[in-house]
Formats: C-alpha cells, structure tokens, sequence
C-alpha cells in the first residue's frame, strides 16, 4: 500500500477508535450516574477489601509472601520483580512461559485450560511452601480467565491487578463475547489499580472496586549518572503523530533535539542507555498524548523515571500531572508549539535555575513516586500482613 493510501487508513482507523471510546465512555457515564455510583475514599477501599476477603487475616512468621503474576516485556522485571522481591518474598509466575502454554495459541481454549493448569501449579507449589499473602497481577482478559482467578482466589489472599491503559483498553477488542481488556476479570479482583483517572466509573459499573494511581519509578534502575550534558534536548519514546511535528518545531527554530525509539534514525536503545541519555541532555521532552486518541491526556511511567534519574523533564502539559509535580518548580510543562520552544530557551538560556528544577523533582520522584511506595500503597489499603493498616493518602 502506497504512502498516501496508508495515512489514510491510519487516520480511518484513528477516527473509529476514538468514535468507540468515546461511545464507550459515554455509555458507562451514563450507568455509573443512574446507579447513584461513587468513586470510593481509602476508608471505602479498606471496607470493600475487608468484605471480600476469604478467611482469616494471616498470621505467620517471615517476610511477605508475595505471587506476581505478570509478563517482562522489557521494564517489568526491572521495576515491579525487583521492587516486589526487596519488600519480601515474591514468587514470579510469567503465564506466557511456553513450559505454562504447552504451544498452545493464545485466544484458544487449549491455551485457557494451560495457563490455568501452569498458573495454578506453580502458584500451589509456592503457597506449599510458605502460604501466599497477597497476589499481585498484571493480567488482561486476553491471556487470563475467570476460572483462573476464582482458582487463585481459593488460595485465601488478598487480590490485586495493575492496568495502565484503561484509555484505550478497558475493554479492548472483544472476541466471540470476550473483552481482550479488563472488563470481564476486573470484578474478579479485591482492588483494581489502574492509572486512568476517568477509567474509574468504568470499574465501578462491572462491579469491581478500583483505585487511581500512577506508575512509579525504581531507585535502583532510575538513578543519576556522572556523565557530560551534551545534548540539548531529547526524547526517548515511539515516533508517531504528533510528536514528530513538535520535534520539527523545534528544529526550525534552531534548537538541537536528538530522538530516540522505534520509528526513529537513532532506533531502539535499552534502558541503562536511556537513563544515560536523560543525564546528559539539558532537558528532557515528554509527551502526554494517547496514540491515536487526539486530545487524550494520561500519566505516563516516564513522568517519573525521567526526574527521578536526574533529568529536567519538559512535558505536555495536562491537569492529572498537578497532584503529583510544583509545576514550574519540580517539572516544566507545555501547551503548544510556540511555548515548547520558548520553554527550550529558557532552560538553555538559565542553567542554574534549570539545575534547581531538576533536583527539586528528583527529590519528589524519590520521595513519593517509587514503585516501593506504589505497592506500600496498595498493600496497606489490601489489608496484607506485614503493610500496617493504611497509610496517608
């Protein structure tokens, strides 16, 4: 298919998805507001996690015993298993691991009765061993049953999954009745962590109870390195519309920016590359759009990876970041082309008050945006042993 004809069909497909989400947000405001629903308090979260638990509270000796039910597509290893394994014991179960799925193609029902078999057999092994107190998923209702959770479930511990497009893939494509997003399995969960603020009457409304927060960043792997600031300005991310148009503007009006990810020259780079790149630019572009969602706003994990690695962050400016940033004094934002520019020169043109914002937000990154904190977070409002009974909001 020739050029002209494939943006077309970009744009086509961009304007169906966003037609559906918006149909789709639209239907689900409509039920949360007749149903009289309410997004809950932490009061309510510990209430509605407390009515659901199966058994006692554990009481056991020895460090938290966590089961982590997620794939490594490249960061989760490095920031949810590492944070997860120094806050106790976690066992790991990858229900992708091809001794779980036996070949079986996924979306088949060969593929459901492995996963269920391999997750449950690993997950009873370890529970064997030293009982489980609380489950942590990051699971969609492509790979992962009902059946399967309900299976989990009867180890006794509290439940949890992560869910960090709930923009786009709440529901997701749907296959012979089947959500490919968390719809279907969400309910099936103590607590839904999703970092979708507006994702939250959807959960509501298929009955399960959900809570906003962020990603999170790791010390261990986000930290500052000595190296030269010899870049000006650069982004770190996939190449897709708009973005390549900001990064134009400022090349036309003189400044330096170098990019790096899929889709652009400088290709793919790996993650202790991308903590060295941050260090060494003077500023670091961030951008908040969703991919094929004009005007949609999220929370990215890079706002905060990039402070807490030590690189002065310059992103889209969009109202989720307030609660989390100073504006203006920890990160810097933007709105259009002509402010991204004149942001650019700012931090160019003031080195030491650029300095003072970059320590500031490392600072707030180390202090409240760590994936340890993410997790204390969720564990203490869960009611797990060894997480206290809650902690400030």
């Amino acid at each position: 298919m020739s050029g002209p004809f494939r943006a077309l069909r970009r744009r086509l497909r961009a304007w169906r998805a966003e037609r559906r989400l918006r149909r789709e947000s639209e239907r689900y405001r409509k039920r949360f507001l007749e149903r009289r629903l309410a997004v809950p308090d932490a009061a309510g979260i510990r209430r509605a996690c407390l009515e659901r638990r199966v058994g006692p509270p554990r009481d056991h000796a020895g460090p938290p015993h966590v089961l982590a039910i997620y794939r490594d597509h490249g960061w989760e290893e490095d920031s949810l298993g590492d944070t997860l394994r120094r806050m106790g014991r976690c066992t790991h179960v990858d229900y992708l691991d091809p001794a779980i799925t036996r070949g079986h193609a996924p979306r088949t029902a060969a593929f459901d009765r492995a996963v269920l078999e391999g997750v449950m057999a690993r997950a009873s092994a370890a529970h064997a061993q030293s009982p489980i107190d609380a489950v942590f998923a990051y699971v969609s209702g492509e790979h992962v049953t009902v059946p399967l959770l309900e299976r989990l479930r009867g180890l006794g511990a509290p439940m949890v999954n992560l869910s960090l497009n709930d923009k786009e893939w709440f529901v997701g494509r749907i296959r012979s009745g089947r959500a490919h997003g968390v719809r279907d399995i969400a309910r099936h969960f103590d607590l839904c962590w999703t970092s979708t603020a507006d994702a939250l009457p959807k959960y509501l409304v298929e009955g399960a109870t959900p809570l906003y927060l962020p990603e999170g960043a790791n010390p261990s792997v986000h930290a500052p390195v000595a190296v030269e600031r010899d870049i000006d300005v650069s982004f770190v991310g996939q190449c897709y519309e708009p973005r390549p148009r900001f990064i134009e503007a400022l090349r036309r009006a003189g400044l330096a920016v170098q990019a790096f990810g899929p889709g652009w020259p400088n290709g793919r780079v790996p993650l202790q590359e991308m903590v060295r790149i941050w260090n060494r630019s003077r500023v670091t572009l961030g951008f908040s759009g969703v991919l094929g969602h004009a005007g949609s706003h999220c929370l990215k994990g890079r706002d905060f990876e990039v402070p807490m690695s030590g690189g002065l962050y310059l992103v889209e400016h969009h109202d989720e970041l307030a609660p989390f940033y100073r504006l203006g004094q920890e990160i810097l934002t933007w709105r259009d082309e002509d402010e991204l520019v004149d942001r650019v020169r700012w931090v160019l043109q003031h080195p030491d008050q650029a300095e003072r914002i970059r320590e500031a937000g490392r600072a707030r990154a180390m202090a409240e945006h760590t994936w340890d904190a993410r997790f204390r977070r969720v564990f203490q409002l869960m009611g797990v042993r060894g997480f206290g009974a809650g902690a400030p909001a």
